[in-house]
């Protein structure tokens, strides 16, 4: 059995180790290993776990729902528009006064592409109301 010791100034590990590469020929016999380590209140030794899974495991056992569906259009299609209007010079100087101006509002978008996914978001659900 293998034993895993982590640094004393480790307090937390959680996540994947080793991660299965999805497009190669060999994904089906590749392994993902997750990790959780913590230090525990009590004096239990079952604080680390590491557990292995395979591509089955991973992969979705459901289909997608119309509303994932939606979903996943609606972002596809707001990303393609802030990529596209980043671009475009017929919106800067307009984009970033309007940014500059809204900035810091208490709730104002921090950074420029985070106030574009904002109008590009409001325009998309302008045009595509859910009803």
């Amino acid at each position: 059995m293998a034993k895993v010791e982590w640094a004393d100034a480790i307090k937390t590990v959680s996540g994947a180790l080793t991660k299965i590469n999805k497009k190669s020929q060999h994904a089906g016999d590749q392994k993902m290993i997750l990790a959780t380590h913590r230090v525990a209140e009590t004096t239990s030794p079952d604080c680390s776990r590491i557990y292995m899974r395979g591509l089955s495991s991973v992969t979705r056992s459901t289909p997608l729902s119309t509303k994932e569906m939606q979903n996943q259009s609606r972002f596809s299609a707001v990303a393609a528009a802030v990529k596209a209007r980043a671009k475009s010079l017929e919106y800067v100087a307009s984009d970033r006064q309007a940014f500059l101006e809204q900035k810091n509002e208490a709730n104002g978008r921090k950074t420029m592409k985070s106030y574009l996914w904002s109008v590009c978001a409001a325009a998309y659900d302008a045009e595509h109301p859910q009803g």
